[in-house]
């Protein structure tokens, strides 16, 4: 398939003194206009020059995007444009306007092509355009010039390719213009910048934290009694969510033994206390278990204290007052081990008013947990007393949970789950550590094998790490996950993580802050690189300010089932404010107004879903009106789109209800469409699509382009959340329902609603295209990362052809399950009707072949960077995301990426897929179970909305004249892309002689009787359609009759019911043809051929044969190399991506001997048909690499 692919570059420059040349009226083309200045001879005379033509003309440039990965720039046409009053700077435009204009136009004129590589730097398409504007560069200063995006804030890398910004790649994808300002960097907006004020500023952190510290600021004592007293140091300890420590008790005594007041007072219970209460009356006893942790694992024994009761004060409490010893002296202990506190309960027995009580529960139960560094980040060691939080979680108080050993933070070592390695597998590994220095990327494998991370082994661990040659920051990340400790390890990490990209620091960021749970303390080398890297790019701050939001607002102490260990959101909260401070008062009053903006439209969207559906409308506008009046007084960035600053809000606006938990607002602004939606949480989407993302990356690094649709997520708070909406696009349930419910059953749906959207034959070819690279990127994409719950509303399709899915609330292999039964029982999605547009028809061609070459060279692609995505899902372990909490997720991602497997052995393995998920019923079945569930009667669309299937809007007879006469005038038998009929409409109007003519298939009039059918349900309507009772008057039929594309190429209407399109040919009896590609590769004495694909196969009757492939070594008398590939069925492009496999064979052996392959079709009442062969001598292969090549068949003697 062709790949070439049209892309239009535009870059308006600067006058020297600072201001912009005005950008010209867009062309109706794809095309883009450049600009052309003009340079004046030295004869003119200064007036003249100055009230004359300046800008002299602006011409268009196409810009062809070529085989090789470059842009050719080429003259198409010219016109010109007066701009008086502006100054001459040089010039350059066509060479033949010279001789026509020099006469009588004291200018002269310049032109050149060149060639511009996509990977080639920003600063040289800067060099390009300023070699116009300067006569000697060497005095130029590239750097202080830039590339701006044309109506958004953001600006390209000059020391970066091109095709690595992702606005280019977005304008290539769609193929719509590049626009760029090419502007001096003085004249770049710095609203968002620190300034020197904010240098000389005061910091107050405190300012900028959250609520930790304000009950003490906000509950100041205006109490003159005792009483007032008491009760005011009981709500500020609620307010610290009951902590009560023995200094405050004892000070309490104190004070009432001082004014003889009574000792306790009756309680206010809060929801904790009530919580707290009921676990204290379900246990009889409490004890803790204390240990000593070092990379989430025991240096000694854990120590149990003794079990004691409870007594009270203002709350419950439990007091041990007891020593425990640790038989280790602390000079041995590592600077990094943790103090590992955790709460078990005793049951008690005879607490028969406990909803738990009839439940059989044995052993103790963990209630909760804590830990804390032993030495803090000045290296000393912690001593006096401290006050620990205590964490609960539903995971930690399910029944049994101590007693299985199910402890919430307890990870596997991944390079276990990685090579399943045994104590003597590590041991060896680290004998054999200096060897593996050739393998860079073996560090963390090698480092996690340590057998002691104690004090005498850290002089070693050390000398080996700073001794290692520099890991790429990808590889580094593993070094940042929870099993290693060590702050030497992790500041060494952090420092070969500096030299990744700012774009590359935005993709893995989520790790990152994530990462930062697993340090010690709060001053590391994370943080402090995180926050520098955040001072230096407004993007990173943003991104980074946005991801701590995400974070903190599911920490909420309220809401514990949404988290692992609350304690980290205060460790969080720190960081924020830093940020807040560090970021200057420009950035921070613009996040402060997308905070506001945010929480307007989330109140917006929850205020809609909890309304009634009758008063959902007006709920609606009313809140809108809250939001147009914040644009009024502000303008502000979208957290979704920051680059883009929003004025005002181009209200149009919608809603829909997904479930009864999940409701989404659309809403069309800022040249943006954005959906609000609350009721589901959006931080698993964010993850998926991060993934799909770094995917994409790799594969257009690799040269591959899938063309794959990203758009963005961003979570704003518990179960809300932003979505970017790809426009133009459906829906695959609203595409194949207008087939009626069992649309989905059908083959036809997706490819004629391309074709009502691309009418042109080329336009209908690029769709298909796009379809067939989209849809195998979605196919690898979803199946590595086990994306299930893929009914038909959530894969979604562009009318430019890019498919892609959306929702990813179950992934992993968590699979949406009825009963007993999986939903997804396919290992991806890909249907008959995906297979339609793929093949071109019914019948498989070699566009399929090329679709399974895709998704075999995507997967392969991302198996050879399976270790990032492992390390990437396993620092999110401990996220909080329900189905990403261990080993088990990680293994799934690990068995479906076979890191194990050669590429020849994934590539046959995926291809079983492919065909196990064309061949599922179930897929179908499940989006026609789903189309039940979604069944609204509605009679016809709305406005926005095709009224026929094949139509690309409604037409009315108001606009195209009443119709007379309607009658079919012929037929026509076509093969495009099956055999059909299609009947030809003669059509006479009020006020034309002339009759027009309509083509139109017998599907499509089932369609429009359908359709009537539901619009008047009490019209008795007639079999034909040419009866009288048919409503004439109403906008479906004259949509019906209205011309389309088709009807105006169609010529020879006169002759089409005698001369009908004829069959094609049925081929000479003996004749061969096609093709088949084989690969061909050498190891371990075994002969690997693998059968991958034949092309343009015919047989001596004409019918679609049953290839299959049979092969022989030889010479082979005895037919023991005879080897053969499974049937496939009624095609003529068959893929099979089969090996077959000749063990035991010698280099030598195998140069004296031949391959012979034959092409055969499988037949049930004859003998096996030849369709062709080859014969290839193995000595002219090179064994030692892998051969893949087309060989043409021919009529070979057949063994």
């Amino acid at each position: 398939m062709n790949q070439k692919r049209s892309t239009v570059v535009h870059i308006v420059g600067p006058l020297p003194n600072g201001t912009l040349i005005p950008c010209f009226p867009q062309s109706q083309h794809y095309h883009m206009k450049c600009l052309v200045i003009v340079r004046f001879k030295a004869s003119i005379s200064p007036s003249l020059a100055k009230w004359c033509v300046v800008l002299a003309a602006s011409f268009y440039i196409f810009v062809q995007h070529q085989a090789d990965n470059t842009f050719r720039m080429v003259l198409n046409s010219f016109k010109w444009t007066i701009y008086p009053k502006m100054k001459i700077l040089s010039a350059f435009t066509h060479p033949h306007l010279h001789s026509f204009l020099s006469p009588w136009m004291p200018f002269s004129f310049m032109f050149s092509v060149f060639l511009c590589p996509v990977s080639s730097p920003v600063d040289l398409l800067i060099m390009q355009a300023l070699c116009w504007v300067h006569d000697d560069l060497n005095q130029v200063d590239l750097s202080s010039y830039v590339l701006k995006v044309c109506g958004q804030e953001e600006v390209l890398q000059n020391k970066h390719s091109l095709g690595s910004h992702e606005y280019v790649q977005n304008c290539r994808k769609w193929e719509t213009e590049i626009k760029l300002q090419l502007l001096f960097l003085s004249t770049m907006r710095r609203d968002l910048a620190r300034t020197a004020e904010d240098d000389i500023s005061p910091i107050v952190l405190e300012k900028y934290l959250g609520l930790v510290e304000r009950p003490f600021k906000e509950s100041s004592t205006q109490y003159k009694t005792v009483d007032n007293v008491v009760q005011s140091v009981k709500n500020l300890c609620c307010a610290l969510d009951e902590v009560e420590t023995p200094a405050i008790s004892d000070a309490i005594k104190k004070l009432k033994r001082s004014v003889n007041l009574p000792r306790t007072r009756s309680p206010e219970v809060s929801i904790y206390a009530l919580n707290l209460s009921f676990l204290f009356f379900s246990f009889e006893k409490y004890y803790l278990m204390c240990a000593l942790t070092h990379n989430n694992r025991n240096l000694f024994k854990p120590v149990q204290s003794k079990k004691v009761g409870t007594y009270k004060s203002f709350f419950y409490h439990i007091k041990w007052d007891e020593l425990i010893n640790f038989p280790i002296s602390v000079a041995l202990l590592p600077l990094e081990a943790m103090l590992s506190l955790s709460l078990y309960g005793v049951l008690n027995q005879n607490a028969n008013n406990s909803p738990d009580s009839n439940k059989q529960r044995k052993g103790p139960e963990l209630l909760g947990k804590v830990s804390m560094p032993l030495f803090d980040f000045r290296r000393v060691l912690s001593r006096g007393s401290k006050l620990l939080s205590l964490w609960t979680s539903p995971q930690v108080l399910q029944p049994g949970a101590a007693g299985k050993g199910k402890n919430p933070s307890e990870r596997i070592i991944l390079q276990v789950l990685l090579f399943v390695l045994s104590r003597a597998d590590k041991q060896l590994l680290w004998d054999q550590r200096y060897y593996c220095r050739d393998y860079q990327h073996s560090l963390p494998k090698i480092l996690a094998s340590a057998p002691s991370w104690d004090w005498g082994s850290m002089g070693e661990i050390h000398s080996l790490l700073h001794h290692w040659p520099p890991l790429s920051p990808v590889s580094a990340l593993e070094l940042l996950d929870s099993k290693f400790a060590d702050t030497e390890v992790r500041k060494v990490a952090v420092s070969w993580i500096e030299s990744s990209s700012d774009d590359e620091l935005a993709d893995y960021l989520p790790q990152l802050v994530q990462a930062v749970k697993f340090e010690c303390h709060l001053n590391n080398a994370l943080v402090i690189f995180l926050l520098s890297r955040a001072l230096g790019n407004v993007n990173i701050a943003h991104y980074l300010y946005c991801q701590f939001i995400k974070i903190l607002n599911h920490y909420s102490f309220n809401n514990l089932d949404a988290v692992q260990d609350p304690a980290f959101g205060q460790r969080y909260d720190r960081i924020l404010g830093v940020l807040l401070c560090l970021c200057g008062t420009g950035l921070r009053t613009e996040l402060e107004k997308q905070t506001r903006l945010v929480q307007l439209l989330g109140a917006l969207a929850e205020k809609v879903r909890q309304a009634s559906s009758s008063t959902r409308q007006v709920v609606l506008l009313e809140g809108l009106e809250r939001v147009q009046s914040f644009f009024q007084k502000n303008s502000c960035r979208l957290p979704i789109t920051p680059s883009l600053v929003g004025k005002e809000l181009n209200i149009k606006v919608s809603y829909r209800v997904l479930d009864t938990r999940v409701f989404e607002v659309f809403l069309n602004s800022l040249s943006v469409l954005t959906v609000i939606q609350v009721g589901e949480d959006l931080r698993q989407d964010m993850l998926a699509l991060q993934m799909i993302r770094i995917m994409d990356r790799i594969w257009l690094q690799e040269g591959l382009d899938l063309r794959i649709v990203n758009f963005k997520c961003i979570s704003t708070g518990k179960d809300k959340g932003m979505v970017e909406l790809v426009p133009s696009s459906e829906t695959l349930r609203k595409i194949q329902v207008e087939n009626g419910v069992t649309g989905s059953f059908k083959d036809k749906p997706l490819a004629e609603w391309l074709r009502k959207y691309n009418p042109a034959e080329d336009e209908y070819e690029k769709a298909s295209e796009n379809f067939i690279y989209t849809c195998a990127g979605c196919c690898v994409a979803t199946y590595i990362l086990g994306i299930c719950d893929r009914h038909n509303d959530n894969i979604m399709l562009r009318s430019t052809g890019h498919m892609f899915h959306i929702d990813f609330g179950k992934f992993l292999g968590h699979a949406q399950m009825i009963g007993s039964f999986k939903r997804d029982r396919a290992p991806f999605v890909l249907t008959s009707d995906m297979a339609y547009v793929i093949n071109g028809g019914e019948r498989p061609t070699s566009r399929f072949q090329l679709f399974v070459d895709l998704c075999s060279q995507a997967y392969n692609l991302i198996r050879k960077h399976s270790n990032l995505f492992l390390n990437l899902l396993s620092l999110m372990t401990q996220s909080g995301l329900p189905e990403l909490t261990g080993v088990q997720d990680l293994k799934y991602v690990y068995d479906a990426l076979q890191p194990q497997t050669t590429d020849a052995e994934a590539t046959i393995f995926f291809t079983r897929l492919i065909e196990s998920s064309l061949g599922s019923v179930a897929t179908k079945f499940n989006f026609f179970i789903h189309n039940l569930a979604q069944l609204r009667f509605s009679g016809l669309p709305s406005n926005d909305e095709p009224i026929l299937s094949f139509a690309p809007r409604t037409y009315t007879m108001k606009q195209d004249g009443r119709i007379r006469d309607a009658s079919v005038f012929s037929f026509q038998k076509r093969y495009n892309p099956d055999k059909h009929y299609t009947y030809v409409i003669r059509i006479l109007r009020e006020g034309q002689n002339e009759p027009q003519f309509v083509f139109r298939t017998f599907d499509e009039f089932q369609e429009l009787h359908n359709k009537l059918t539901i619009l008047f349900p009490l019209w008795k309507l007639p079999g034909y359609m040419s009866s009288p009772l048919v409503p004439w008057f109403c906008d479906i039929i004259y949509t019906f009759f209205h011309p389309i594309a088709r009807d105006d190429k169609t010529e020879g209407v006169e002759g089409l019911s005698k001369t009908p399109d004829m069959p094609p040919v049925s081929p000479t009896t003996g004749r061969v043809e096609g093709e088949v590609k084989l690969s061909v590769s050498y190891r371990n004495s075994t002969l690997f051929i693998m059968v991958m694909h034949i092309k343009d196969l015919i047989s001596n009757d004409g019918a679609d044969p049953n290839p299959y492939v049979k092969t022989y070594l030889l010479p082979d008398p005895h037919k023991t190399s005879k080897r053969k590939t499974k049937i496939a069925r009624k095609t003529r492009n068959p893929t099979f991506n089969e090996m077959l496999v000749y063990s035991g064979y010698s280099k030598e052996t195998l140069k004296q001997r031949e391959l012979q392959l034959s092409v055969l079709s499988a037949e049930s009442l004859r003998e096996n048909c030849y369709l062709g062969g080859i014969t290839l001598s193995l000595k002219d292969f090179d064994l030692s690499r892998e051969t893949v090549k087309w060989y043409k068949l021919t009529t070979v003697p057949y063994f």
